[in-house]
């Protein structure tokens, strides 16, 4: 037998089991209406499948996570996000004093604000203002940068 026949008879079958494999697949009868698609494994959880591994404490923190997420964004979903903040200087000293006083830092200052180019610099430092870090702000997207 020529091996051009039997290459083309083993593809023709291989063709023919997967496109088999397919129709039946698809042919699958529904289930009833209404019932819920039967799930295996455990249930989807909120963090996605990767989460639905997640036990013990890491995994109990990280749904307390979402929640906290899920009802800050529920709690603040009339504030639409601008696509360019136009930041300036006070709205910079604003941003970074309520990011220590939300993170319930009450003794460090922000010194220094200024424009620096197409960013605005400022300082972070101490009560007696030892600075501690330098920053910079960009004034479209509110993204902040060390710088030392």
């Amino acid at each position: 037998m020529n091996s051009k026949v039997v290459v083309t008879a083993v593809a023709a079958f291989v063709l023919g089991t997967i496109t088999t494999g397919v129709m039946i697949s698809w042919a699958q009868p529904a289930g009833p209406p209404g019932a819920p698609p039967a799930l295996s494994g455990p249930p989807p959880m909120a963090g996605g499948p990767w989460m639905a591994r997640g036990q013990g404490q890491f995994g109990d923190r990280m749904r307390e996570h979402f929640a906290r997420r899920r009802e800050m964004m529920r709690v603040f979903s009339l504030v639409y996000r601008a696509d360019d903040r136009h930041l300036t200087p006070p709205d910079v000293q604003k941003i970074v004093e309520g990011f220590l006083l939300w993170n319930g830092n009450h003794t460090w200052k922000v010194m220094n604000v200024k424009a620096d180019g197409d960013a605005i610099a400022f300082d972070l430092a101490t009560g007696d203002g030892s600075v501690i870090a330098h920053y910079t702000m960009d004034p479209k997207t509110g993204r902040p940068t060390r710088k030392g």
